[in-house]
């Protein structure tokens, strides 16, 4: 993928600004606060980023072993609950052997091999519910770019992109729409099945295309808290989905229609192969076209295939399509710049 561009680097941010504070819990206490209510994990990305047996058991010994276990991240919400961000894996399998859904499967140790939380001797139990868990807890009001790049340099065991913990610290109407809208086939079509599902890249681009759809090129200063803001709008305004999403479609469709396979890449008249996808032309063509019916696009397809490449021809559109993606300069110069040729093309 072409056009990311960088987050701040984490020296930009005051140093009281982080908030972060420690606890530390008997995995007893924390079962019996998940059943209250007071942890979130997403359960979105638990259904597909799930451990295997083999490891989750690997797990279980160390804590008989009393092996110390790395230190888990939870962000606080604003209504006080504490969402796993580092550490989702973990925290699954105690629930899960707690409540006799594994089986331990380590043939070197016949003792505990094949055996339920349930099937174990008291002293085993106690181990594994008084196993005291260290927790790192970033608090509510800390900036969400900071919260991003500090759980950034934390992960540990499978990396999470930036979309998944973005996904787990805003779980809600807005995360549904982000994995139904990325599943659609119109956006599969548009997009040519070139976004990594597992990664969330997929959704990125649908945050993306609601970020500038909702809150507007005017309203961006950076990228990570533009991305949370309008999920969390989302959140709070749950009934606007249905226009979003026939807004999101449309525009897939009509991408789709104008360029086909080549739809948000960089391209010449004359150029057949396809290069990668560039997330900064998907910005600005796809909220783009959103605002035009199938019927208007099909009309002057043709006129706005010329308008992109003559667009394409400029440089400075290319260096802020390229280069420094994020910039807030950069982004507004190519929304300008494109809402030009799309009045040019299609409101003539």
């Amino acid at each position: 993928i072409e056009g990311l561009g960088d987050g701040l680097p984490i020296g930009d941010y005051p140093l009281d600004a982080f908030l972060v504070r420690e606890e530390r819990r008997a995995v007893r206490d924390v079962l019996n606060s998940f059943e209250r209510g007071r942890y979130v994990m997403d359960p979105d990305f638990q259904q597909d980023f799930i451990w295997s047996d083999d490891k989750q058991s690997k797990l279980i010994e160390s804590v008989l072993m009393r092996v110390p276990l790395p230190v888990f991240y939870l962000a606080e919400d604003q209504e006080g609950r504490m969402v796993v961000v580092d550490g989702l894996q973990r925290l699954s399998t105690f629930r899960r052997f707690a409540s006799d859904g594994l089986r331990l499967r380590l043939p070197d140790r016949p003792e505990i091999h094949e055996k339920q939380f349930s099937d174990l001797p008291p002293k085993f139990q106690n181990r594994i519910e008084d196993c005291n868990l260290i927790f790192y807890i970033l608090d509510e009001k800390a900036p969400d770019h900071a919260r991003l790049d500090i759980f950034d340099r934390v992960n540990s065991g499978q990396p999470l992109s930036r979309q998944q913990m973005r996904n787990c610290l805003c779980m809600g109407e807005s995360t549904r729409f982000l994995r139904d809208e990325a599943r659609t086939d119109v956006f599969l079509n548009a997009t040519g099945k070139s976004l990594n599902t597992q990664t969330m890249r997929d959704r990125e681009f649908v945050n993306r295309f609601c970020a500038f759809h909702i809150l507007g090129v005017e309203a961006y200063s950076d990228m990570d808290d533009f991305l949370s803001d309008a999920l969390k709008h989302i959140n709070a305004n749950p009934h606007i989905v249905g226009e979003l999403s026939a807004a999101f479609r449309n525009s897939m469709q009509n991408n789709f229609h104008v360029f086909g396979k080549h739809a948000f890449h960089k391209r010449s008249p004359y150029q057949e192969n396809r290069g990668v996808i560039n997330v900064a032309l998907w910005d600005v063509m796809s909220t783009g076209l959103a605002r035009y019916s199938p019927a208007a696009v099909e009309k002057r397809s043709e006129a706005l295939r010329s308008a992109f490449y003559r667009l394409m021809d400029d440089e400075e559109f290319q260096r802020a399509i390229t280069y420094s993606t994020n910039d807030a300069k950069q982004v507004r110069f190519r929304f300008a710049a494109a809402d030009k040729m799309f009045t040019e093309a299609l409101d003539a």
